[in-house]
């Protein structure tokens, strides 16, 4: 029954659950990588591999590299390729190196006399930057203005020895029908991936396209292939099964679904008794999106709001329980409409008019997308893992500041979204205003009233700021110069991380400054869509700062989601002011202007460390400068797949809804793991919001990285 099913693409049934076979991993791998002069050579070679005992067999060509090259994003793993304009990446595993080995070379061997130039990677790190460029070929693919990046005719397959015929007859077919496209995928199984620069917004152009998918199946069903290898035929080649199975047999797949299904109501127009393939284009002749006006302006996406928002192909790779940072509502509540995949596609409907709300066409005021949003943490995991890099964090701040413009906003908007405003009124009596939030009564109802949820403790703020400190502080004589940044958070809640940074970056040799007046990159704005303000906030710092942005003086950010804010969303804002990009490109972690410091050595602390890396960061800036730079101090870290720790700045602290995902969101992985780590371990976390939801949840207190830093210096030197 299980066989019969397992292609009918829910025309059947409805599959709640599955018993699968699970492979053993091999414990040790090997990566051959072959370069061969064009795609279509590459293909002619895969049989070479046959019998050789490969675990995966991948390919991608060199329009994988323009594409990277188009965005500006170089992954390292370009460098090291083989001479060629195509590769074929043959993996071999097993449970000792010396069979590894041996399988490779005798692999290896089978290039010789072919146009292929091999090249052995053996250790991880080099597999996994090489893999890296394979895996972005789907989020790289999209090129605004010049590539659409739809997956128009995906997943075709032929027998791995008629690949390379078949890819030459392909590849004149998309170009005699006015299209581009890259070639990759599953070469082992003679599998290809590809995407097409599809235009759909006049009807020639979708007859076009209508005459370029009845082609394309042909020539499938001439190599003897199939229509598709991998994703299911779906609308867009369920007409043409005809061609593969005959008439009979697809007429007796209408008998078999008649009996699961007499009524006809599971996934219509699939298999049997199609829609015609461009009956239900998204993005066909009826598509208007509506005109908006918006503080962001998508830089990357060529119609604005509307273009990104339609980023979004339904892969589903956010709909998953475990593992990443996307998306940590989806993961709690297993509800579509809290997926990334849920949200995109009701922005999209909100875009082309087909929602509704009140009677009125659906908009801005939508509360269908509104109800989605609110379980929206704002991560921006689903930036860092989605394949084509939706930004729903981006999107709900937009969508509010609409949503909210000339209406009031909840109190926590108030409340948390101004906190700069009322962490620099707090720190006039900050011993008055913590022991006003702790008592019972009158805290209970200060809380009641920002919209902070009864269970929550509200942070206390320090009793001296950090620039009260640094005020006092004598710096370092001479050096080269770095601005570090004293945002809300370090400077009103845990001045010691701004202190042990100063200790740090001093000892690296630096002469550290910081802005002369106050000022707040706006990060906690962006969770109620307060954007107006968050520009005006972002206009005067790059007012204040524009000498040292202009003398090129790196900006240290301790804080990753403020440090986010200068690598992210203020070239969103701001694309074609030239200091806002000269600021995202100089603001760095403290572990990354570490990194690049001649001569700086980490001082040596052999201990354990649980480290929770910001969701943020993860995102948007990465973290292989930190993880590297706490290895060469000597740390034993453990790095659990956590993803986000659920508090979010301030989603964490809502009343309602949002502390109960919140709570089950950092009780997947980040909490357990911190309440089972023995007593000496460190427990690393350089995000605020990472560090309270930690100590909220375990008591466990957790170190930023400059903190550890200070105090493996401070332990050297005794």
């Amino acid at each position: 029954m299980a066989r019969a099913l397992v292609g009918s693409e829910s025309t059947c049934v409805l599959v709640l659950q599955a018993t699968v076979r699970l492979l053993p991993d091999p414990e040790h791998r090997s990566l051959l990588v072959v370069g061969y002069p064009d795609p279509f050579t590459a293909a002619d070679h895969v049989p070479d591999f046959d019998g050789t005992g490969a675990i995966a067999l991948e390919s991608f060509d060199a329009g994988v590299l323009d594409n990277l090259e188009a965005h500006r994003t170089h992954i390292p793993g370009m460098d090291e390729l083989p001479p060629g304009r195509a590769w074929l990446l043959v993996e071999y595993g097993a449970d000792t190196r010396d069979e590894v080995e041996a399988r490779v070379e005798h692999a290896k061997g089978r290039v010789d006399g072919t146009p292929g130039t091999p090249k052995v990677f053996a250790d991880a790190m080099g597999q996994q930057q090489v893999w890296e460029v394979r895996r972005s070929t789907i989020k790289f693919t999209r090129i605004p203005g010049h590539h659409a990046g739809l997956a128009g005719w995906e997943d075709a397959a032929v027998a791995p020895e008629q690949l390379g015929d078949y890819l030459r007859e392909y590849c004149r077919l998309v170009e005699r029908h006015g299209y581009h496209t890259v070639l990759f995928g599953h070469y082992g199984q003679g599998c290809v991936h590809n995407r097409l620069d599809l235009h759909l917004d006049s009807a020639p152009e979708v007859d076009n396209f209508r005459r370029f998918l009845g082609e394309a199946g042909d020539l499938v069903v001439r190599f003897g292939g199939s229509l598709s290898g991998e994703h299911g035929d779906g609308q867009l080649r369920a007409d043409q099964l005809v061609k593969m199975f005959g008439p009979e047999l697809v007429g007796v797949f209408g008998e078999f679904k008649a009996i699961f299904d007499p009524e006809g109501r599971m996934n219509p127009g699939k298999i049997v008794q199609p829609y015609p393939p461009t009956a239900n284009l998204g993005l066909g002749t009826g598509y208007q999106p509506r005109e908006v006006r918006t503080h962001f302006r998508f830089p990357d996406d060529q119609l604005g709001f509307a273009d990104a928002v339609n980023r979004c192909f339904g892969i589903g790779r956010c709909r998953h329980e475990s593992g990443g940072t996307m998306c940590p509502s989806y993961m709690v509540t297993h509800e579509e409409e809290h997926s990334t995949r849920g949200r995109a596609r009701l922005l999209l409907e909100m875009m082309g008019g087909h929602l509704s709300g009140d009677g009125r066409r659906s908009g801005w005021r939508d509360e269908h997308v509104k109800n989605a949003l609110d379980l929206c943490l704002a991560c921006k995991g689903c930036k860092g893992d989605c394949p084509v890099g939706v930004d729903m964090a981006t999107y709900k701040a937009e969508f509010l500041s609409h949503y909210y413009a000339r209406r009031l906003r909840p109190a926590a908007a108030y409340a948390m979204g101004l906190i700069p405003v009322w962490a620099r009124l707090a720190s006039r009596a900050p011993r008055l205003v913590n022991a006003a939030l702790a008592a019972p009564g009158v805290g209970r109802v200060m809380r009641r009233t920002a919209g902070i949820d009864r269970r929550r403790e509200a942070p206390p703020f320090a009793v001296r700021t950090f620039r009260s400190w640094f005020a006092e502080h004598t710096p370092r004589p001479t050096g080269p110069e770095v601005l570090l940044w004293p945002d809300t958070f370090t400077d009103h809640f845990t001045p010691e991380v701004g202190v042990a940074a100063v200790e740090v970056l001093e000892s690296a040799g630096y002469v550290v400054r910081i802005p002369a007046r106050v000022l707040c990159c706006g990060r906690p704005l962006y969770d109620f869509g307060m954007l107006p303000t968050a520009k005006r906030w972002l206009r005067r710092i790059l007012r204040e700062l524009h000498e040292p942005i202009a003398c090129g003086m790196p900006v240290v950010g301790l804080e990753p989601s403020c440090l986010a804010v200068f690598r992210d969303e203020l070239t969103n804002l701001f694309p074609a002011d030239a200091d806002a990009r000269r600021l995202a490109k100089q603001s760095v972690t403290l572990a990354e202007l570490l990194d690049r410091t001649d001569g700086y050595t980490p001082p040596a602390l052999h201990r354990r460390a649980l480290v929770q890396m910001h969701c943020h960061q993860t995102a948007t800036i990465g973290t292989t400068a930190d993880r590297e730079l706490m290895r060469v101090m000597g740390l034993d870290l453990q790095l659990p797949d956590s993803g986000c720790c659920g508090m979010a700045g301030s989603f964490g602290y809502e009343a309602g809804e949002q502390y109960d995902v919140s709570v089950a969101a950092g009780e997947r992985v980040i909490l357990p793991a911190v309440r089972s780590a023995a007593p000496d371990t460190l427990v690393v976390a350089d995000g605020f919001s990472c560090r309270s939801q930690i100590r909220h949840g375990t008591s466990r207190h957790a170190m930023h990285l400059a903190e550890v830093l200070a105090m493996a210096a401070r332990e050297d030197r005794r």
